[in-house]
């Protein structure tokens, strides 16, 4: 029998990426001094960071197989059915992995507690591998959270566990017409947001407080979605009254009306769908779901 596989997601800490833009530690501390930071503050988390990823790889049977990926790599990384995912770092990096994961477990290890909100990396190194060695035989309770998808009249599509978000590449207004719970309107606005109950924790919550602080948002693993429209801009041809609200039975359309919109899911925006005029998509409740370990 195949030894399970572990495959450990991580992220670059910000003194490698600063150490990549600036060369060496002295002109990283001499940039962040510039702007009122500390070298050592980084180097700390860094290093927590790092003994983090040790642990978790010291801890894991020995004879099990093991990869390592990086945020930057995730698009081009091949899962296996029967990977054991292992995500250390910040809650943002599992909605990151979710979309190429199928049935995978995933198990959310948080290296920096207390800087992290944990949501979705709530277990120590030791506690993730031991959850580990519980998945891998079939005896970790699950979460079954909710994602969202988009799909467009000539078949692309892309799933988020977070949020997707369709709008202007260039952050300039977007042009459709929208259509949802059998209303339409045209509209001209900053974009359209549609997240999910884990994204109602996130990025919507705040969206939500401001936009629409009545509206019920869904819970993780509810087969429901919220959607709300970014900055509409009511003129003679375009109206303002569609701008947030739930989908809890059937998806949300929009036919494009402008020369280039993008679809994009949890913050990665270089894997996008790219919209044309005239284009329709759709977005709805993924049929799959992120199956996140929690004991």
């Amino acid at each position: 029998m195949t030894a399970p596989r572990a495959v450990i997601v991580h992220r670059a800490s910000e003194l490698t990426e600063l150490l990549a833009r600036h060369g060496t530690r002295g002109q990283v501390a001499f940039f962040l001094d510039q702007r009122g930071q500390s070298l050592a503050a980084v180097e700390e988390r860094h290093e927590r960071t790092r003994t983090a990823l040790a642990d978790v790889s010291a801890g894991l049977p020995v004879d099990w197989r093991r990869a390592s990926v990086e945020r930057s790599e995730l698009a081009r990384f091949v899962f296996e059915p029967d990977d054991v995912v292992l995500v250390v770092g910040q809650d943002g990096l599992v909605a990151n992995a979710a979309k190429y994961l199928g049935i995978q477990p995933v198990i959310g290890i948080d290296p920096l507690p207390g800087v992290n909100p944990g949501v979705l990396v709530p277990h120590t190194p030791s506690a993730g591998v031991a959850l580990a060695v519980a998945a891998s035989e079939g005896t970790a309770a699950v979460c079954e959270r909710v994602m969202v998808q988009v799909g467009t009249d000539d078949g692309q599509s892309l799933t988020a566990l977070n949020e997707v978000m369709i709008g202007q590449p260039g952050h300039q207004s977007a042009r459709y017409t929208l259509e949802v719970d059998g209303r339409s309107e045209r509209q001209s606005s900053s974009g359209v947001i549609v997240s999910t109950g884990t994204g109602s924790t996130g990025w919507c919550a705040s969206i939500a407080r401001i936009q629409a602080p009545r509206l019920p948002l869904p819970t993780p693993t509810e087969s429901a979605l919220a959607w709300f429209v970014r900055e509409a801009w009511p003129s003679p041809s375009t109206g303002a009254d569609l701008f947030a609200g739930r989908l809890d039975n059937g998806e949300l359309t929009l036919r494009v009306e402008s020369d280039r919109l993008v679809a994009f899911g949890d913050g990665m925006e270089d894997d996008r769908l790219v919209l044309s005029w005239g284009q329709r998509v759709s977005v709805g409740v993924a049929e799959r779901t992120l199956r996140t370990v929690t004991g």
